[in-house]
């Protein structure tokens, strides 16, 4: 439709997170709108979750990032305003000239060729924003959402379920997992992974319903991040979404994740990851809170004392 301009940058509606920045450039971000005022909220808050996500450690990409957060708005002597939060990270480790040569190449398996096809003009140092760079600022957001929920009793724990074929459960499962992983990345290949999510104390209550739904949301939500080919809601005996709302029963989901696309001479490089689940167990929990918060609060009000009084 000409003259009309559908973004895709921005999750949510009533309390929102809008994602900006390159994998290569100065920095990336984003900006949480909605939250209520009186959330204490430090920049140290931020650390631990940063920490699960960050590249640079054994078996993930080589890149080295400190994933610092620096808080630039919305927030004032330590407690939120109610304003829109700003927060900042530096790429600190930014290496433009490794991608020179893709200039005019497309990567197999990446999204080199649709950006430029949609766009005309694309950022081809790491990806740009197609790069797993840009879940940092999912991260940092979902961290804010996750102090909201905390607050309301409702808890998000995540963790990796299967890398390649091998389900997690035991110590051998584990130690053939490393394995699996140590061999993928001293050859240049990549594995599948998945990551299952357990949701616990939501009330009966939240999702809007029809086209709303709790678990649509979800989906859309943990879809949204790279690699994500399927989810799985799960519920053994109990169902803790019923009609798109939820039933005030703990919610599991199955998130899968494709092999990474970066294979061959450029995976052993370093930079890359060879299967995804292992720091994107944080960027799941992420989303999934962002979403919970959204969908609490388009029924409650704009006070965080009050949310918790009606709660």
């Amino acid at each position: 439709m000409e003259g009309v301009n559908f973004l895709g940058n921005t999750f949510g509606k009533v309390f929102t997170v809008t994602t900006f920045g390159e994998s290569h450039g100065i920095a990336i971000g984003a900006v949480v709108d909605g939250c209520p005022a009186g959330l204490v909220l430090s920049e140290a808050d931020f650390c631990t979750d940063m920490e699960r996500r960050r590249p640079g450690k054994t078996l993930t990409s080589g890149r080295k990032e400190d994933d610092y957060v620096s808080v630039l708005s919305g927030v004032f002597e330590g407690v939120t305003l109610g304003t829109p939060i700003a927060l900042l990270i530096h790429n600190t480790d930014q290496r433009p000239q490794d991608y020179a040569d893709l200039r005019h190449t497309f990567r197999p398996g990446h999204g080199d060729f649709t950006y430029a096809t949609k766009y005309g003009h694309r950022d081809y140092r790491g990806g740009g924003r197609a790069s797993g760079r840009e879940t940092a600022a999912r991260v940092a957001a979902g961290v804010i959402a996750k102090k909201i929920l905390a607050e309301l009793g409702v808890t998000i724990k995540a963790k990796v379920y299967s890398i390649g074929d091998i389900p997690l459960g035991d110590r051998v499962s584990q130690r053939d997992a490393v394995e699996l992983l140590k061999n993928a990345k001293n050859t240049g290949t990549s594995v599948s992974s998945s990551v299952v999510c357990k949701i616990s104390g939501l009330k009966a209550g939240v999702g809007q319903p029809v086209f709303d739904k709790l678990n649509a949301e979800l989906a859309k939500a943990v879809m949204s991040i790279g690699g994500a080919r399927s989810v799985k809601f799960t519920s053994g005996h109990n169902d803790g979404i019923l009609a798109g709302i939820s039933s005030g029963q703990e919610i599991y989901m199955k998130v899968n994740f494709k092999p990474p696309a970066s294979v061959g001479e450029v995976a052993k490089k370093g930079r890359h990851d060879p299967a995804i689940a292992p720091r994107g167990v944080v960027v799941v929990e992420a989303m999934a809170a962002i979403v919970l918060v959204d969908q609490i609060f388009r029924g409650f009000s704009s006070r965080l004392d009050n949310v918790k009084k009606i709660w």
